[in-house]
């Protein structure tokens, strides 16, 4: 079996990461790569993205309902009329990351998405990677690739901040923009259908 994949305690091959915690097998296996839609939804997974930067992802993930109840179940309209008090308050609040930049990043990140001409959901989805590829191994994952470059330009020029390429990209893989579950992962073809249907 390629090192990039590993076998669970239920005999599964999963993606290398995706078996180290229980939190990281329900992520891998029921979250990470299926197609996500829906403005608030996405919104929800660019603010996360942005606030693992420079963190593991076990972290946001272990946070992740704090973070659901700080920023209003991450509906944009109600975090785009987030003001100064509520800044204080998320800084308060040890559920979540206490970042000021990434907060304020959040709230400027809703007011951007509200403020847009076409759903955020178009948006995003107009950057699906066209032919899929098949990773064989995690050295063929990249941690940029040309549409997230172009769509962290874009989000960026409408307003968006805390969206590198980087960060976009990983923000693809999570929402099935991308299929880059490792070939052999048992969950790989399930994600694969999802997003040819979800296109």
């Amino acid at each position: 079996m390629p090192s990039s994949l590993v076998r669970g305690e239920d005999g599964r091959r999963r993606c290398w990461w995706g078996a180290s915690s229980a939190e990281y097998v329900d992520y891998h296996d029921l979250e990470w790569g299926r197609p996500v839609r829906g403005d608030d939804a996405l919104f929800e997974r660019l603010c996360l993205e942005g606030f693992q930067s420079g963190l593991s992802w076990i972290t946001i993930l272990r946070k992740r309902e704090n973070f659901r109840a700080a920023f209003a179940g991450f509906r944009i309209e109600e975090v785009a009329r987030f003001g100064k008090r509520d800044v204080n308050r998320l800084l308060s609040d040890a559920g979540i990351v206490r970042n000021r930049m990434k907060i304020e990043a959040t709230i400027a990140n809703a007011r951007a998405a509200a403020a847009l001409d076409v759903p955020l959901s178009e948006l995003v989805w107009s950057y699906a990677e066209k032919r899929p590829r098949a990773p064989r191994s995690r050295e063929d994952l990249p941690a940029v690739t040309p549409a997230s470059t172009a769509l962290s330009k874009e989000l960026k020029k409408r307003g968006f901040r805390f969206v590198g390429p980087t960060t976009v990209y990983a923000a693809m893989q999570a929402c099935g923009l991308v299929n880059d579950h490792i070939s052999g992962c048992h969950v790989r073809g399930e994600v694969g259908r999802e997003i040819r249907s979800a296109r």
